[in-house]
C-alpha cells in the first residue's frame, strides 16, 4: 500500500478539523435553548398503562384549562385580622396580571384556627413555570399587609424548584466539569497546549452530541429533561477525555519510535482504536438496554446517552488525531518526546522505573495475597448495601438547600389537611360516583372528597356519604358534575402530605379497595408510586441484562471465556461496594432523606459500563503483550505501561461526575458520588491491584479455551531485567522436564 501523497496529509486532517469546528459552531448557541425542548413534568415520564398517566391525560377535559395548579399559603403568628384578610383577597385580586397566571383562581379559603388562608391558583402549563411563580411569589409578598408570610407551594412550586435546580447546568456544571478537567491534565502532562487541545476535543464533541440531541428532541423523537441534560454534559466530557488520554498515550509512546509525525498518528491510530471502540460499544450496548425501561424517564436516557458517547468516540479518533497531526511533538510542549529508539528497545518498551514498574514487581512477588486481600476488602465494604434506602423519596425533598414550596407545604400541613392543594384524583364511571365516593370517605387516609362540577365558584362540590352537595348558600341546587366520555373525577384530599409515605399507603390501599369499580388513582401521590414501581421493575430487568450483553462483548474482544468473567465479577463486586460505602456516606454523613428508586440502576448502568472501560484498556493491551511476551509477563507490561494514562482517565472521569453535586438536585448529587467513588475504586484498587495479580495468578488459563492459553510464547526479560518471566517458554521447558 503506498503512502499518501503530502498533499493528502494535510488535507485530511484539515477537513476534519473544519467538519469538527462547523458542528460546534451550530451546537454551541443552543446550551441556553435545552429548556425550549425539555420537560421536567414527572407524569410525562410514566408508562402509558400506568394509572396516573390515564388520569393526567383528562385532567384538562375537566377543568377547562391546560394549566398546573400552585398553592398561595398565607399564614400570621396570631389570628389573622380583617384587614389582612381583605389585604389577601386584594392581592389575589391582582395576582392574573402576572405572566401565565390563569384567571380562575378560587378565593382566599381560611383555616380553622383562623391563622392562615390558601388560595388555589392556576399557572399555564404552557408558560414559564418557574419565571410565573417566581413572579407571582414577589407579587404577593409585596400586596398583602405586614404580619402576612406568603408562600407558593402546590406542584407549580415544587415543579419552580426543579426549574431553579437545574438552572446551573448550562453555565455552572459546564464551567466546573471542564476546569476540573484542566486542572488535572496540567498537573499529568505538565503542558499548557495538550489540555487545550484535549478539553477542545471532548467541548466540541459536546456540542456536536447536543446539536443532534436538540434536535431530536424538538422533532418529538427524544424525550429531554434536566436531569438528561446534565448527565448528557458530564457523560460526553468524561468518556471523550478517557479516550482522547489512550490516543495521546499511544501518540507519545510512537513519537519515541519514530520521526515522522505522520506514522506515528497512523500507528496511534491503529493501536488505540479497538480498545476505543470496543469501550464506547460496551457503554453503548448498557445504555441501549435502557430503551426496555417503564420509566420514560430512564428509556429516553439510553438513546441520549449513546449519540454522546458515539460523538465521544468519533471526536477522539478523528478530531484530536488531526490536531495532534498537525502540532506534533509541539503539542507537548515543554517536555516533548524525544526520538529515542535505542532506549525503547533497551526497556523493550516497557518503563523499568517509577510507581507503575514497582507496582508490577509487587503483584509479580505476591498476587494471590494481593487479590485475596483486595477481594475481601471490597466484600466488607459491599455490605452497606443492606443500608440502602432506594425506595424514593418525597417529592419536597428532591431539591436540597432553601425552598420556597418545601415551607409552604409545611405551613399548609399545619393549618389545614397534610392533602391540601395536591388532592388525589379519581376517574370513575358516572354510575359508580357514590360508590366510588363511599370508599373514599371511609378511608381514615381521606380528609374529604370533591367532584368536578360545572357550576361551582372553586369548579369543584364536596361529596358526603348522601350524595353531592352544593357549595353555596343554603337552598341552592347541587352543581351539575362535569362528564367526559361517560366519567366523572372526584378529588380526595387526605389528611398526609401528598409526597409523605403515609398518603402513598392511602393511595396503594384505595386502590385496592377500588379493584372492580373501574376506577383509575392519579395525581402526585399516585404518580410517585408509578414511578417508583416502574423503576424497581426497571432496575430487576435491566442490570441482569446489561451484564450479559457486557459479558458477551468481551468474550468477542478478549477471545476468551475465563478472563471476561472475571472481569465482570470484579466489577460487580467493585459496583457493590461502591454502593454500600455510598449508603453509609448518604445515612451516616450527609442525611439523606432516602434515595430516589432508580439511583442504584443508574449507578450500576454508568459505574459498570464506564468502569468495565478500564479494565478494557488494560486487558487489550495484557492480551497485546501476552502473545509476545508470556501471559504473566504480559500482565505485569500491560499494567506497567497503561498505569499512567488509566489513572489520568479515571481522576478526569470521577471528576467530572462529581461536576454534577453543583447541581442542587438529590438525585444528581447522589449519582455524582457513587459514580465518582466508583471510579476511584476502580482506579485504584480494582485495575491497579485486583485484576492484575488475579489475572497473573492465574495465568495462561486466563485466556481459555483460546489458543493463547496453551500457545509458547518468546522469552523476555523480567520486569526487573534479572530473569526470565514466569509462563515464558523457558518456564515451560522446565515444568515439563
Amino acid at each position: 500500500m503506498s503512502k499518501p501523497k503530502r498533499w493528502l496529509r494535510i488535507l485530511i486532517p484539515a477537513l476534519l478539523i473544519l467538519a469538527w469546528f462547523t458542528g460546534a459552531g451550530l451546537g454551541g448557541p443552543l446550551f441556553g435553548k435545552v429548556d425550549e425542548v425539555s420537560s421536567n413534568d414527572s407524569t410525562a415520564y410514566l408508562p402509558d398503562s400506568a394509572d396516573a398517566t390515564a388520569v393526567q391525560k383528562v385532567l384538562a377535559d375537566f377543568s377547562g384549562e391546560n394549566a398546573i395548579p400552585a398553592i398561595a399559603i398565607f399564614t400570621s403568628d396570631s389570628t389573622l385580622t380583617d384587614a389582612q384578610l381583605d389585604s389577601i383577597t386584594a392581592a389575589l385580586d391582582k395576582a392574573p396580571t402576572v405572566e401565565g397566571v390563569n384567571a380562575n383562581l378560587s378565593p382566599a379559603i381560611p383555616s380553622e384556627d383562623g391563622k392562615a388562608a390558601q388560595a388555589f391558583i392556576p399557572i399555564d402549563a404552557d408558560s414559564d413555570i418557574g419565571d410565573a411563580v417566581t413572579a407571582l411569589s414577589a407579587q404577593l409578598k409585596t400586596d398583602v399587609a405586614d404580619g402576612v408570610a406568603v408562600a407558593i407551594t402546590g406542584p407549580a412550586g415544587f415543579t419552580a424548584d426543579l426549574v431553579a435546580g437545574f438552572a446551573g447546568i448550562d453555565g455552572l456544571l459546564l464551567g466546573v466539569a471542564l476546569l476540573a478537567v484542566f486542572v488535572i491534565l496540567i498537573l499529568v502532562y505538565r503542558s499548557l497546549l495538550l489540555p487545550v487541545v484535549v478539553l477542545s476535543t471532548s467541548l466540541f464533541a459536546l456540542c456536536v452530541a447536543l446539536l443532534t440531541v436538540w434536535w431530536l428532541a424538538k422533532w418529538g423523537v427524544l424525550l429531554l429533561s434536566g436531569q438528561t441534560q446534565g448527565i448528557l454534559f458530564i457523560l460526553v466530557i468524561g468518556a471523550a477525555t478517557d479516550y482522547s488520554l489512550l490516543f495521546v498515550s499511544r501518540f507519545r509512546e510512537e513519537l519515541r519510535t519514530t520521526e515522522d509525525k505522520w506514522q506515528a498518528t497512523l500507528r496511534a491510530w491503529k493501536g488505540s482504536v479497538e480498545p476505543i471502540l470496543a469501550s464506547g460499544g460496551t457503554v453503548i450496548a448498557g445504555l441501549l438496554c435502557l430503551l426496555l425501561s417503564d420509566l420514560k424517564s430512564n428509556s429516553t436516557l439510553g438513546p441520549v446517552a449513546a449519540l454522546g458517547i458515539v460523538f465521544a468516540m468519533l471526536a477522539a479518533l478523528t478530531l484530536l488525531p488531526s490536531l495532534l497531526f498537525t502540532f506534533g511533538r509541539a503539542v507537548f510542549w515543554p517536555r516533548r518526546p524525544r526520538f529515542e529508539p535505542d532506549v525503547v528497545e533497551a526497556e523493550h518498551g516497557m518503563p523499568q522505573k517509577g510507581l507503575w514498574a514497582g507496582l508490577a514487581r509487587l503483584v509479580r512477588k505476591r498476587p494471590r495475597a494481593i487479590w485475596v486481600a483486595t477481594t475481601l476488602v471490597l466484600l466488607m465494604g459491599a455490605v452497606g448495601i443492606t443500608q440502602l434506602k432506594a425506595d424514593g423519596v418525597a417529592q419536597s425533598e428532591l431539591v436540597l438547600g432553601a425552598s420556597e414550596a418545601r415551607d409552604g407545604q409545611a405551613a399548609l400541613g399545619e393549618h389545614f389537611p397534610g392533602g391540601s392543594g395536591s388532592p388525589t384524583y379519581v376517574l370513575t364511571p358516572e354510575a359508580k360516583q357514590q360508590q366510588v365516593a363511599d370508599i373514599l370517605l371511609t378511608h381514615d387516609g381521606v380528609s374529604s372528597v370533591s367532584i368536578s362540577a360545572k357550576d361551582s365558584v372553586t369548579g369543584s362540590a364536596t361529596v358526603t356519604a348522601d350524595g353531592i352537595v352544593a357549595q353555596g348558600p343554603p337552598g341552592t341546587e347541587p352543581p351539575a358534575p362535569t362528564v367526559v366520555d361517560g366519567h366523572v373525577l372526584l378529588q380526595a384530599t387526605l389528611t398526609d402530605a401528598a409526597d409523605s409515605t403515609a398518603a402513598a399507603a392511602t393511595v396503594r390501599d384505595l386502590r385496592t379497595q377500588l379493584d372492580g369499580t373501574d376506577a383509575l388513582v392519579g395525581g402526585v401521590t399516585a404518580t410517585r408510586i408509578d414511578t417508583d414501581d416502574a423503576s424497581i421493575h426497571d432496575r430487576n430487568l435491566i442490570i441482569p441484562l446489561i451484564l450479559v450483553v457486557i459479558l458477551l462483548i468481551l468474550m468477542v474482544l478478549l477471545r476468551a471465556v475465563v478472563a471476561p468473567v472475571l472481569l465482570i465479577l470484579t466489577t460487580v463486586l467493585s459496583f457493590g461496594t461502591a454502593m454500600g460505602v455510598s449508603a453509609l456516606v448518604f445515612n451516616g454523613i450527609f442525611d439523606f432523606p432516602g434515595a430516589d428508586a432508580a439511583v442504584p440502576l443508574f449507578g450500576f448502568v454508568f459505574l459498570v459500563a464506564l468502569g468495565i472501560d478500564y479494565n478494557i484498556f488494560l486487558m487489550t493491551r495484557v492480551r497485546e503483550e501476552s502473545v509476545k511476551h508470556g501471559t504473566r509477563h504480559g500482565v505485569l507490561r500491560g499494567l506497567a505501561i497503561t498505569g499512567g494514562v488509566i489513572t489520568s482517565a479515571g481522576l478526569v472521569l470521577a471528576a467530572t461526575f462529581a461536576a454534577l453535586s453543583v447541581i442542587p438536585i438529590l438525585f444528581l448529587v447522589q449519582l455524582a458520588f457513587i459514580v465518582a467513588f466508583g471510579v476511584l475504586l476502580d482506579t485504584f484498587v480494582v485495575r491497579t491491584l485486583l485484576v492484575p495479580a488475579l489475572t497473573y495468578d492465574i495465568g495462561p488459563a486466563i485466556w481459555w479455551p483460546s489458543k493463547l492459553a496453551r500457545a509458547e510464547q518468546p522469552d523476555d526479560p523480567a520486569v526487573d531485567g534479572a530473569e526470565p518471566a514466569p509462563g515464558t517458554r523457558a518456564d515451560l521447558r522446565r515444568a515439563r522436564r
